[in-house]
């Protein structure tokens, strides 16, 4: 798409709220659908900087990614390509801001520095707060960005795992046209790869050395149209009815019979020789992760993002289960099993939101497509929020639109 083309669409949606359509790219535009909900103003960029320096240092010293600053700067800063690389924690924080001096001094113009939160509720789209809103690695090109003021610049950025597949942070770089190219993006995934896998290989204890083996596999499903598939440092996209499968075989570990497996796949009646042989062309691009006997198995275990979820809501961090809450489960799959589950993930977080009665993460639950029309989402906010703020007035707002669109009265709060 032409800047021009995107840059009339951005004016066009802040003005109205009417779907860009085909002149935005997909992720972009759900952003800006995000970003809207959020309340992120589109003419300024002032995204929040709520701790001191001495506060900074500590995160620093204590965050996982400390690790990669050497990698960073070998990788991506070594020959003064022209940008900026910066590398955020899991809340979207700015932990480190490093390169180029002109293009330092120019960002910060826009509140790019250390310290600063580019999470999209915060900054809009932007690549950093886009890679960690998804899950996925994202290009974000000149006007595609949210708020005007950033508009100048483009940034690509790949969220950082460690090796349960628990986000990180998300290695991001932003610069001028060179950031634009397919070669910047193809340097931020090999460099986040390398992070990856140094913070994969490290001892997780103590002083031994013994090596800690290969790294768990990983399953997203979150969010994305497809799945993707971790294994041995290799990442695998897979089709809808594989991601199906290996999710469902994750779910359970002790096996599935054929019947069982067909039962949870579809409505419809598969029959066996269908299951057999999806099973077969998983087993072909998996290999040995899958058993070759009945039942269905893994023979090691998969974390996938629903984990992430689940485990983080099992010990009361609202904040980081919805961090990693990227989306819904496979959200195109219609197969019985996965609706179970991705109902049940989205019920359990949307509970956990609520009980929270914090303006921050009941202001970003409903600025998700789930969220957006959640009258009692929006009626929490209203009411834990401080009268005549921006979270009040927002979600104010937007409970008169749910009463003029679905007839109910909302409260007084």
């Amino acid at each position: 798409m032409s800047a021009t083309t995107v840059s009339a669409a951005h004016d066009e949606f802040v003005t109205t709220g009417h779907a860009p359509g085909r002149s935005v790219r997909r992720v972009v535009a759900d952003s800006w659908r995000r970003s809207r909900r959020s309340g992120v103003d589109p003419e300024q960029s002032s995204p929040p900087v709520d701790v001191s320096a001495n506060d900074l240092a500590g995160l620093r010293r204590e965050h996982p990614l400390s690790v990669a600053l050497p990698i960073v700067r070998q990788l991506l800063l070594d020959r003064d390509p022209g940008w900026v690389a910066a590398l955020t924690d899991q809340t979207g924080r700015l932990l480190w801001v490093e390169g180029d001096a002109r293009v330092r001094r120019q960002v910060e113009v826009a509140g790019f520095v250390a310290g600063a939160v580019w999470r999209e509720d915060c900054a809009g789209t932007n690549a950093p707060g886009t890679a960690l809103a998804t899950n996925r690695e994202v290009q974000v090109i000149g006007t595609e960005h949210w708020a005007r003021p950033v508009q100048p610049w483009n940034c690509a950025a790949v969220p950082v795992h460690d090796s349960a597949g628990q986000v990180l942070g998300v290695l991001d770089v932003t610069g001028g046209s060179v950031v634009a190219s397919g070669l910047a993006m193809q340097l931020v995934r090999a460099t986040a790869a390398a992070i990856e896998a140094t913070i994969a290989s490290r001892p997780t204890g103590g002083t031994s050395a013994v090596p800690v083996g290969p790294p768990v596999p990983s399953l997203h499903v979150l969010g994305g149209q497809v799945g993707t598939l971790g294994l041995d440092a290799a990442a695998h996209r897979l089709g809808g009815r594989h991601a199906e499968i290996l999710l469902l075989l994750a779910e359970h570990p002790a096996g599935l019979s054929g019947d069982q497996l067909a039962v949870l796949l579809s409505d419809a009646e598969l029959s066996d020789v269908t299951v057999r042989a999806e099973v077969s062309r998983l087993r072909r691009l998996v290999g040995p992760l899958l058993s070759e006997s009945r039942p269905y198995r893994l023979t090691r275990a998969v974390r996938t993002d629903v984990d992430v979820v689940r485990d983080a809501l099992a010990v009361g961090d609202t904040t980081q289960a919805l961090s990693a809450y990227t989306g819904p489960v496979l959200p195109r799959s219609v197969a019985p099993g996965v609706e179970k589950l991705r109902t049940r993930l989205a019920d359990e977080l949307r509970a956990a939101v609520l009980a929270s009665r914090d303006p921050q993460l009941l202001a970003r639950w409903a600025a998700s497509d789930e969220g957006a029309d959640d009258w009692a989402a929006w009626a929490a906010l209203a009411s834990s929020s401080v009268p005549g703020s921006a979270h009040h007035l927002r979600a104010h707002a937007q409970l008169v639109r749910l009463e003029r669109e679905i007839g109910r009265r909302h409260p007084v709060g």
